[in-house]
């Protein structure tokens, strides 16, 4: 006889299992500023003051010849394969300024210099402010206020996949002054990934793959029916009593599976580059993507989603300090 008892399936973490409906998921910033401290030791960026997130698209896989610098490592100075993953992340440009008073958004200052194209994309208010003016006299009144975030969004035109920008809010490390003038110097410039995320850890925001409607072997794990189950194998047994009458949200059903929000903690970087004229990954063409032409981010191991999937990388929730140590030299990708 088999076992009467078994483990339910399918974690509460992660529910209700639906599609999500931004392809750019959100991001909660307050318990990774509560990092922002720490920052320097986990991403190494060119200013203290920098913003903690970036916009990329995905490019796919690849093989990566690496040195292994880890110290205390058995492969230490010797050649290693890896799989990498590839992120395509054009220039960022700030759309808004969002200023934070009990934990809500309390003002927003939308950035004058903004490109022609995106008014055709983004519906904008007709009235025309004076960002800097604005920011100067909120400066002022700087002390009034909790947190500043900035809102921005990236160039996607200047890549082979669509027009379209992606518009996200990205949180600030550093105190209120030194956001402040980060904002002021930063409004009418570009952003780069290889001046924001130079080295060490990263998140990957993003949507999986959509896999469509699926049974719950499949959507929840749960095990077969003997070959001589009445109606089915592929199914629970029961679900649920006669009384009271209905089916508990628990119970494992069919449904659809894919493009749920999840997060892919702690890549290391391998490198972060601005993209030259030499550089041997702008003649290679990927598979469903095709060329890269802005700047990329080379991360060890694999992230969730298809090629050309947005993903929003940001620095790093829960550090461990196993992927801190590794340190890895880029020889060649294939």
């Amino acid at each position: 006889m088999g076992r009467k008892n078994g483990p339910r399936h399918g974690s509460m973490q992660i529910w209700p299992r639906k599609r999500s409906y931004n392809f750019l998921p959100r991001v909660n910033w307050a318990p990774i500023l509560s990092y922002s401290t720490k920052t320097s030791n986990l991403i190494s960026t060119s200013q203290k003051t920098n913003i903690l997130g970036f916009i990329g698209y995905k490019v796919g896989m690849a093989s990566a010849f690496l040195k292994d610098n880890t110290p205390d490592s058995m492969m230490k100075g010797k050649r290693v394969i890896l799989p990498v993953t590839i992120i395509e992340c054009p220039p960022m440009k700030i759309y808004s300024i969002r200023l934070y008073k009990n934990t809500k958004v309390s003002r927003e200052i939308l950035n004058e210099n903004l490109d022609k194209e995106l008014k055709r994309v983004v519906k904008m208010p007709k009235k025309k402010i004076n960002t800097k003016e604005e920011l100067e006299k909120i400066e002022k009144e700087i002390e009034n206020y909790e947190d500043i975030r900035v809102v921005v969004y990236s160039e996607a035109k200047k890549t082979e996949l669509k027009k379209t920008p992606d518009l996200a809010e990205i949180a600030l490390s550093g105190n209120l002054k030194d956001k402040m003038a980060f904002i002021k110097e930063n409004l009418a410039k570009e952003f780069s990934i290889a001046d924001s995320f130079q080295k060490g850890l990263v998140d990957a925001h993003g949507l999986t793959k959509g896999k469509g409607f699926q049974g719950p072997v499949k959507r929840f794990g749960i095990d077969l029916r003997s070959h001589k189950a009445e109606k089915g194998q592929r199914k629970p047994g029961s679900i649920g009593p006669w009384h009271p009458i209905g089916v508990p949200f628990t119970v494992a059903r069919a449904g659809g599976m894919g493009l749920f929000t999840r997060i892919c903690y702690n890549n290391h970087i391998v490198t972060s580059k601005k993209l030259e004229e030499n550089d041997t990954i702008k003649k290679k063409v990927f598979h469903n993507y095709g060329l890269i032409k802005n700047d990329y981010l080379i991360l060890a191991g694999s992230i969730q989603g298809p090629c050309k999937r947005q993903i929003l990388v940001t620095a790093p929730l829960r550090p461990t300090k196993k992927q801190l140590k590794k340190q890895y030299e880029l020889i060649e990708l294939r």
